[in-house]
């Protein structure tokens, strides 16, 4: 099912060619507008500037991803990679019908998946973001992370260093105001401290966003950040 899945991959590649102006304006008439009426009157440019390309992306990055972990899903469909753009406004005050953002997440097929690393690619109207991590650690997950460093330091030094050689990805996620273990390096600290823990390249709209270029930043930094996909998988195991 992986090869074929690959194959698959394969013979689709290269249909994004990236995102349109189009699908950023869009999503900033869908915040001015954010309603029913607008949206159904203007659902074709939805599917044909925000929907076709993302689907497409998902399709191209589906091999490279593979090679990340076989278990990902990649199907490129709404609920299985690609968000709804239908927000839950069941426990909200604010009852507009539609989010103005979009994403697109690689990760397991898990009931938990939020406590499970993922990587993700967001779109606004005016900026984007895409890297990999927790959407939301548990706590058990982040003491596991700390248990992980506390007993095998070497190797997350190891992978840490890389990752602090590099300038594309900022380390984020709330931290604990207090300090944990004031004996920890400060390369160390920055991750013992967490409460949840990702990476994320946080970009302004740019030229890149418009071609295939954008495919490329993903796909290159995706696999920069595959050993700790790895060692985070490790930990939650």
């Amino acid at each position: 099912m992986i090869e074929y899945c690959k194959r698959i991959a394969r013979r689709v590649s290269m249909a994004f060619k990236g995102f349109s102006p189009h699908a950023l304006d869009f999503l900033a008439n869908l915040g001015i507008n954010n309603n029913k009426a607008w949206f159904e009157a203007n659902r074709q440019d939805f599917e044909y500037y925000l929907m076709t390309p993302l689907k497409e992306l998902v399709s191209d990055l589906s091999g490279s991803m593979l090679s990340i972990d076989p278990n990902f899903v990649t199907m490129p469909a709404v609920d299985k990679t690609i968000s709804r753009i239908y927000r839950d406004t069941r426990f909200s005050r604010d009852k507009s019908p539609y989010k103005t953002y979009l994403w697109i997440t690689f990760k397991r097929f898990r009931p938990d998946w939020k406590d499970t690393p993922c990587y993700f690619f967001e779109l606004t109207a005016d900026s984007y973001r895409y890297g990999m991590g927790f959407y939301c650690a548990s706590k058990e997950t982040m003491c596991g992370l700390r248990n992980f460093i506390d007993h095998n330091r070497a190797r997350f030094q190891k992978v840490a260093a890389v990752l602090d050689k590099q300038q594309t990805f900022i380390l984020e996620g709330e931290c604990y105001k207090k300090t944990l273990d004031p004996s920890l390096p400060e390369s160390l600290k920055k991750w013992y401290q967490r409460k949840n823990v990702y990476l994320v390249a946080n970009c302004e709209v740019g030229p890149s966003l418009f071609t295939r270029a954008i495919y490329d930043d993903l796909r290159e930094g995706f696999a920069l950040l595959s050993p700790l996909y790895g060692l985070l998988w490790d930990i939650r195991k």
